[in-house]
C-alpha cells in the first residue's frame, strides 16, 4: 500500500466513528413518534427519548480529551467502537422506556467521544496541505451516516410493528467494522512523542506521513514536549478557546440539529403527508451528503473562511424563505424545497469546515482538551435546541423559531469577516503564532 491510501486508510478508519455519529444521531428521527405512543410518554418523556442521547454526548464530549491524552488516540477509537456497538443492540432489544434510556444513552457517549477524539487523530496523521480534506472525511461520514439512517428508517418502517428494533439494531454491523479497522490503524506520532517519549515509533509514521519534513516535525514536537506543563484556561490559550466556543455555538444556533432530528415533524407541520416526510427526510440526508463532498474538494484550495463566508449568506437567504413561508402558510413543498438548499449552504460551509477549524487551532500541548471544549459547547447547545425545539415550534410556530436561526446567521457571517483566521496549508506547530498573530 503506497503513502497516499495508507493515510488515507487510516482518516477514513478513524472517520468511520464519523458515520456511526451520523447514523446514531438521525436514527431517532423515525422512532421517535412510534417510542412515544408504544410507551405512551407526556411531551417531557418524549423530550428525554429524543435528547437523552445528546446528554450522553454533552457527557462524553467533556471526558473525551480524557481517554485520548491518557491512553492514546487509537485505544479512544476502541473504545468509542464498542460503545456504538453496546447502544445498537440494546435499544434494539429494549423492554421497556428505562431500558431503552440507558442504551441511547451509551450511543450519546460514543458520539461525543467520537467528536474529540476522530478529528483529533486525523489531524495529527495528516500532512499540511491535505489536513482539510482529510479531516472533513469525518463530517462527511456523518452525514453519509445521516443518509442511510433516512433510507434505513424509510426502507424498515413498514415491516411491522417491531420495525423500529430493526432501524435500531442496523447499526450494529458498521460498528463491528468499525472494531476491527481500528486494529490496524497506527498511534498518533503526537502523541507517541508527547505523551511517551516513544520518537522513534512517531518518526516511522511520520516518514508515511511526510518523509521530507518528518524530522522537522519531530523537533517542533519535542520543543512543546519540553514545555512546562499547562492547563487549557490560561490567558495564552484564549484567542483559540474564544474562536472554538463561538463557532461551535453558531454551528448549533443554525437550527441544524433541530431540522435533522425533528425532519418529518417539521414536513408534517408544512402540511406533508407521513410518508412523504420520510422521503422529504431522505432527500435532507442525499443533499447533505453531496454538499459535504462538495466542501471537501472546496475547503484546502479556498479554505475555511472563504467556505464559511459564503455559507453563512446561503443560510440567512434561505432560513428567512422558510420563516417567511410559516408566517404566510405558504407551505406544502416550499419548505422542504428552502430546507434543501440550506442544507447545501451548511453542508458546503458549517458542515464541512467545523471538525476541521477547530482540531487546528489549538497547539499540541492542549489540542485534545481543547478540542473537547469545542465538542462540549457544540453538543451542549445541541441539546438544548434539540429539548427545546418541539415545544418552543408547537407554542409558537415555525415562522417566529426559523426567524431566531436566520438571525443567529448573520452574526455567524460577522464572525466569518472579522474574527476567523485562516487555517489552511498551516503546520500544526506553527498554528500558535498564527491564532495569536491574527
Amino acid at each position: 500500500m503506497n503513502q497516499n491510501l495508507k493515510i488515507f486508510f487510516w482518516s477514513l478508519s478513524a472517520a468511520l466513528g464519523g458515520f456511526l455519529f451520523g447514523f446514531d444521531t438521525a436514527v431517532i428521527s423515525g422512532v421517535e413518534q412510534t417510542l412515544q405512543k408504544l410507551w405512551h410518554l407526556n411531551a417531557f418523556e418524549h423530550g428525554i427519548t429524543v435528547s437523552i442521547a445528546l446528554i450522553g454526548t454533552v457527557i462524553g464530549s467533556i471526558i473525551g480529551g480524557f481517554p485520548a491524552d491518557k491512553f492514546g488516540r487509537k485505544i479512544s477509537l476502541l473504545i468509542i467502537a464498542l460503545l456504538y456497538l453496546i447502544s445498537s443492540v440494546g435499544t434494539a432489544y429494549a423492554v421497556d422506556w428505562p431500558i431503552f434510556l440507558i442504551f441511547r444513552f451509551f450511543g450519546g457517549l460514543g458520539v461525543g467521544v467520537s467528536s474529540v477524539v476522530a478529528p483529533l487523530y486525523i489531524s495529527e496523521i495528516a500532512p499540511a496541505q491535505k489536513r482539510g480534506r482529510l479531516v472533513a472525511m469525518f463530517q462527511f461520514n456523518i452525514v453519509f451516516g445521516i443518509l442511510m439512517a433516512y433510507l434505513s428508517n424509510f426502507l424498515l418502517s413498514g415491516i411491522g410493528e417491531n420495525a423500529w428494533r430493526w432501524m435500531l439494531g442496523v447499526q450494529a454491523l458498521p460498528s463491528l467494522i468499525f472494531i476491527i479497522t481500528v486494529f490496524f490503524i497506527p498511534e498518533s506520532p503526537r502523541w507517541l512523542i508527547l505523551k511517551r517519549g516513544d520518537i522513534s515509533t512517531a518518526r516511522t509514521i511520520l516518514i508515511t506521513i511526510d518523509g521530507e519534513s518528518a524530522e522537522k516535525i519531530i523537533e517542533s514536537i519535542k520543543n512543546t514536549r519540553s514545555k512546562v506543563k499547562v492547563n487549557l484556561f490560561q490567558k495564552v490559550y484564549s484567542k483559540p478557546i474564544l474562536l472554538a466556543v463561538l463557532f461551535a455555538v453558531f454551528n448549533q444556533v443554525s437550527g441544524i440539529n433541530a431540522i435533522i432530528y425533528f425532519a418529518p415533524r417539521i414536513f408534517e407541520m408544512a402540511g406533508i403527508g407521513k410518508d412523504s416526510a420520510l422521503l422529504s427526510s431522505a432527500g435532507i440526508g442525499l443533499i447533505n451528503l453531496v454538499s459535504t463532498l462538495f466542501g471537501i474538494t472546496l475547503i484546502d484550495k479556498f479554505g475555511r473562511k472563504v467556505l464559511m463566508i459564503a455559507g453563512s449568506s446561503g443560510l440567512i437567504l434561505t432560513l428567512i424563505l422558510v420563516a417567511q413561508a410559516f408566517y404566510t402558510k405558504n407551505m406544502g413543498m416550499n419548505v422542504p424545497f428552502y430546507l434543501f438548499v440550506y442544507i447545501a449552504f451548511f453542508a458546503f460551509s458549517q458542515g464541512a469546515v467545523i471538525w476541521v477549524f477547530i482540531s487546528e487551532i489549538f497547539p499540541n500541548e492542549v489540542r485534545a482538551n481543547g478540542q473537547a471544549l469545542g465538542s462540549f459547547t457544540h453538543w451542549l447547545m445541541a441539546s438544548i435546541i434539540t429539548f427545546t425545539f418541539p415545544y418552543i415550534a408547537e407554542t409558537f410556530g415555525g415562522g417566529l423559531v426559523f426567524s431566531f436561526f436566520a438571525f443567529m446567521m448573520v452574526l455567524q457571517l460577522v464572525f466569518a469577516l472579522k474574527i476567523m483566521p485562516e487555517t489552511k496549508g498551516k503546520t500544526l506547530e506553527n498554528m500558535e503564532q498564527i491564532i495569536i498573530a491574527h
